[in-house]
């Protein structure tokens, strides 16, 4: 796995191909490095690498030494994860776009990593209301006191507040970063930034000194929603970041609650939006909201402790082998799985039907599997 942790880095650095052909390329190849070897003609097979992505491609792979480059990477990023790498964040093996390389600093928890401690994302407005800072710490602190970890992008307004006082009532928090975890942006939050490095931990997808891209925030929200069980959105108007957040958690399978608000109240627009898409209302009894929370499953250690693709399985055709690596112990929809694979609705159609009389998947309710 060492060596298929410095493939994972080399590909990371060719331009034209992101997290979701590097997904495509392993489930292709069966590993990156076979990937890293093969001939443009066998490249172009894999959905996503047209002409251009082939030309970089081949440009870029010739003046990179993936095991070279990672013993230099590693001088100014020594702390990061690959898929390759058991520790890398479970949740986040199973959204369609996993981060190839995240880097971290801080104090790792395992049971975090591994699926066995629940993470709750809260997100909002960099501008909330004195109502929204409320009941962000009322949740918070009630989150933190509850065995929670609360994970956010430590932005002012709703991020700050959530951090500061997860970490003040005595509990963790994770801090996903549009920046490299050595850039403290904005600036204000130095501070809060140290203690964070204290009692959590602070994690992104870019190398160290990569500096503040307004490019970069809307991507690192996918990463929020993946790494938490579910996203709590406090105050957010329609033109949010956190509503993004709250998109990438719906189609990654995660549950979305919203803090009501009144209807003329701008920083409440978003919420309100959500609220008519069907997302569950925070309501004052924070009991309730805590009950539903201790409700959403947690890996058993068992899975936890490995990645999908080392589960003991019996042989499966190539194809089969495919769902069955975008399926986890969580309950995700029909098109989620395709869009994992993929494949045609059809061939996922099939072969769910095959697994399921196999007996290596169950269907639920609306169009959900998971594993057996």
């Amino acid at each position: 796995m060492g060596q298929e942790r410095a493939y994972w880095l080399a590909w990371s650095q060719i331009s034209g191909v992101g997290p979701v052909l590097l997904r495509r390329l392993q489930q292709h190849f069966g590993t990156l490095a076979a990937a890293w070897k093969a001939m443009p003609a066998q490249l172009g097979q894999v959905e996503g690498f047209g002409f251009q992505t082939l030309q970089k491609v081949v440009q870029q792979r010739s003046r990179l030494h993936p095991e070279q480059f990672l013993e230099q990477h590693q001088q100014q990023n020594p702390n990061f994860w690959t898929p390759a790498d058991a520790q890398y964040p479970r949740l986040l093996l199973e959204i369609p776009s996993p981060p190839p390389v995240v880097y971290y600093r801080g104090e790792v928890d395992l049971q975090e990593n591994l699926g066995q401690k629940s993470l709750v994302a809260i997100v909002g407005t960099r501008q909330p209301s004195e109502y929204g800072i409320r009941w962000t710490r009322q949740i918070s602190t009630a989150l933190a006191k509850n065995g929670f970890t609360v994970v956010s992008g430590l932005a002012e307004g709703i991020d700050t507040e959530s951090h500061a006082v997860s970490m003040k009532a005595g509990g963790r928090t994770i801090a996903v970063l549009g920046t490299g975890v050595d850039v403290v942006y904005p600036s204000k939050n130095q501070e809060l930034y140290k203690q964070i490095l204290t009692a959590g931990l602070v994690v992104s997808e870019y190398p160290a000194k990569t500096p503040p891209d307004r490019t970069h925030f809307p991507r690192r929200n996918r990463i929020i929603a993946g790494m938490s069980r579910a996203v709590l959105v406090m105050e957010a108007p329609l033109k949010s970041g956190a509503l993004i957040t709250a998109s990438y958690a719906n189609d990654f399978g995660r549950d979305v609650y919203v803090l009501p608000g009144r209807l003329d109240d701008y920083p409440s627009q978003g919420c309100l939006k959500l609220l008519s898409q069907g997302a569950a209302p925070i309501l004052k009894e924070l009991d309730e909201l805590l009950k539903m929370l201790g409700a959403i499953p947690q890996l058993d250690s068992i899975e936890a402790s490995t990645s999908p693709q080392q589960l003991t399985l019996p042989d499966l055709p190539p194809e089969l082998q495919r769902v069955m690596d975008a399926i986890s112990s969580e309950s995700l929809p029909f098109d989620f799985i395709i869009q994992q694979t993929g494949m045609s609705a059809g061939s996922v159609s099939s072969a769910l039907l095959q697994l399921e009389l196999m007996g290596l998947v169950s269907q639920l309710p609306g169009m959900r599997y998971q594993r057996s």
